[in-house]
């Protein structure tokens, strides 16, 4: 390729170029936390979905014919460029609706299937783990320039997370892993087209899957920016509505757990946050504009801690639009 440019969202953890003159391909460098082999499977489940009449980007293959390029910190591949628009937010309720309808589109084209994993799987999405982290980074935190707010943050978060009343134990369904509205790709018009970054298909269930969607797509304000955070029931309504028409088969179990599932990432998150403004070892933070680290990591967790409040607040009405559109 003769023709390089950074892409506009680099993301938290992967770092991503997109190439060619036009562009037609997008480069990526995997970091290591997802094991190299997480390409045979992103490999495995694209054919499907492309048999199935289901756009998703391809794997372009090396000179060699692999589907990576494996290094000691990491790896690197080339997936196929789709042309159209991704948005870091959800500005219009058309949008909403499109973005609830692909969504809904790729769990209903995966239904039934089922996929034997040839990659280790992550289990990101283990609350009770991840509030363990949480609690393991206060007890180290004796000293460090945040100790003070971490630890106060941290308890509102651990509070919260006992008192929390949603259902953990659900059917387990083929998910994408990362629904915030970066990763799902749009034609010039608003018509959505796809799913981006596979790197964290795995089997979830759909409160978590649509938990994290909703905590992203609700929230027009980004995760960096607590003082405007609110969740949008317009955007929750339109979205949430186009998708439960794409998965009439949907456990009514499900249905129900859905909108306790936004608090749960939202708390989630707030813990993963809050732990890596301690320990530093995770998400990758915006030194231009947070120059002490840690800092960043802490304006993220206390904006997802600012969401959940907000999605608790609101709880009621959310449910009942979901009971609504049954």
């Amino acid at each position: 390729f003769q023709h390089i440019e950074i892409s506009s969202d680099q993301g938290l953890i992967n770092q991503t170029w997109l190439v060619g003159k036009p562009f037609s391909g997008v480069l990526q460098w995997v970091n290591p936390i997802f094991h190299p082999s997480v390409n045979a499977d992103i490999y495995s489940i694209t054919q499907y979905a492309q048999a199935n009449g289901l756009a998703i980007p391809s794997l372009l293959p090396t000179r060699s014919g692999q589907s990576y390029l494996e290094e000691e910190d990491g790896s690197w591949r080339i997936l196929e460029f789709i042309p159209g628009q991704t948005f870091n937010s959800i500005s219009s309720l058309n949008l909403a609706k499109e973005a609830g309808n692909l969504v809904g589109e790729f769990h209903s084209a995966f239904w039934d299937y089922r996929h034997d994993w040839v990659s280790p799987r992550r289990d990101i999405h283990n609350t009770p783990s991840r509030m363990q982290d949480l609690i393991d980074a206060l007890d180290k935190a004796d000293g460090h320039h945040l100790e003070v707010e971490a630890r106060a943050l941290g308890q509102q978060i651990l509070a919260h997370w006992e008192n929390w009343d949603g259902t953990i134990d659900l059917p387990k369904r083929m998910t994408h892993g990362d629904l915030k509205i970066s990763n799902l790709r749009f034609d010039e018009q608003g018509k959505g087209l796809c799913l981006l970054d596979l790197d964290t298909l795995g089997e979830s269930d759909f409160s978590v899957e649509m938990g994290d969607a909703w905590r992203s797509w609700c929230n027009p304000a980004g995760e960096s920016n607590p003082d405007a955070v609110r969740f949008d029931l317009d955007i929750f309504e339109y979205s949430a509505k186009a998708w439960l028409k794409k998965l009439p088969l949907l456990e009514t179990v499900e249905k129900e757990s859905l909108v306790a599932g936004i608090e749960r990432i939202c708390l989630e998150l707030a813990a993963r946050f809050c732990a890596d403004a301690l320990n530093n070892s995770y998400f990758k933070e915006n030194r231009e504009q947070y120059p002490i680290p840690g800092t960043h990591n802490f304006r993220r967790a206390h904006t997802q801690f600012k969401l959940f409040q907000e999605v608790h607040r609101q709880r009621s009405k959310a449910e009942k639009l979901i009971l609504s559109s049954l």
